[in-house]
Formats: structure tokens, C-alpha cells, sequence
């Protein structure tokens, strides 16, 4: 049979491919979490496992990406696109993990923990749409969102969930008094 292309997997093939799939999933996995760190590992293992995407991309080394059902003439040189990409892949993962990092410790040491807080506005606005959902139920509330709002009441007098009425979040004071990021 002449010009016939052999579509027979490798076993190399298989196993970058699942190497490369699990990267993925734990990079995925870490990027969903609430830790700083754990973001930044993800973020990590989908640098890495961009880099074998893209060599595994490449093909078997030594020979070129696209045969075209031709046979294969080993003084060919393969394509080095893809060592390239990986290259620069490389060079982007290091400086975004780079910066990264430096606002988790910015993090850590502004609140001390490297844990992502709910943000204030996503509540109220939670809130109010809760409520607005009792109102075709129930009717109207006594005091709305807007109108506790438009009374003094917001964020910081303790009147939503997360405020400064809340001990749910533990206090980071150091042994002076003074919370971190209060020494500048």
C-alpha cells in the first residue's frame, strides 16, 4: 500500500496527554480555591502544563509536525514553533507568577492571611435581591436596601453580615496593638 500514514497511537503520546489533561485539572482545581497560595500554584501547574501542550504539539522529535503523506526524509528539520511558543510561555508564567506572588504577601501582610475575602458590595446586593424576591412573596419589608442605605446604615455600623458589628473574622492585631500594614 503506497502513500499509507501510520495513525497508530503512541504510547508516549497517551501519557502526555494525560499528564497534560491533569495538570490542567489540578491547576483548574487550586485556581478555585479561597488561599492566595493555592492560586498561585494553580496558576503554576497551568503554566506547566501549557508548556507540554504546546511541545507535545510539536510531534515526536526529530521529525516534522505535518508529513502530508509523504515518507519521512530524517535530514528534515521539524518545526521549531512550538519550541518557541513553550519558550515564551515560559517567560510569561515566571512573570505573572512573579507578580503573583507579591500581592499575596501584599495581601497577607495588609490583612494577615492569605485568604480571599467576600467582597461588601456582592453581599448587598445579595441581600437586596433576596429581598426583592420576599416582596413578591410576602410584600413589601418594612425598610428596603436603598432606604437603610439612604439612613446611615451601610458598611461598617454592623448592619450586614461581614461589618464591623460582625466577630465572625478573627482580629490580626500584633502583640503592640497595631495590625499589619499599620507600621507605615
Amino acid at each position: 500500500m503506497t502513500g499509507a500514514v501510520d495513525n497508530t497511537v503512541n504510547t508516549l503520546d497517551v501519557t502526555m496527554a494525560v499528564v497534560v489533561g491533569g495538570l490542567f485539572t489540578i491547576g483548574f482545581h487550586l485556581m478555585l480555591q479561597r488561599s492566595l497560595m493555592r492560586i498561585v500554584l494553580g496558576f503554576i501547574l497551568l503554566g506547566h502544563g501549557t508548556n507540554m501542550l504546546l511541545l507535545v504539539a510539536g510531534g515526536t522529535p526529530g521529525r516534522p509536525p505535518v508529513l502530508e503523506g509523504q515518507p519521512v526524509n530524517p535530514a528534515e528539520p521539524a518545526d521549531p514553533l512550538p519550541q518557541a511558543m513553550a519558550l515564551t510561555s515560559i517567560i510569561i508564567t515566571f512573570g505573572l507568577t512573579a507578580f503573583l506572588m507579591a500581592l499575596a504577601y501584599r495581601s497577607w501582610r495588609l490583612s494577615g492571611s492569605d485568604e480571599v475575602r467576600d467582597d461588601v458590595e456582592d453581599r448587598r446586593i445579595d441581600i437586596a435581591l433576596q429581598r426583592a424576591g420576599a416582596d413578591e412573596v410576602t410584600g413589601p419589608p418594612e425598610k428596603t436596601a436603598g432606604a437603610r442605605l439612604r439612613d446611615g446604615a451601610g458598611p461598617g455600623d454592623g448592619s450586614e453580615p461581614g461589618g464591623e458589628g460582625d466577630d465572625s473574622e478573627p482580629d490580626h492585631r500584633d502583640d503592640d496593638g497595631t495590625a499589619p500594614g499599620d507600621h507605615r
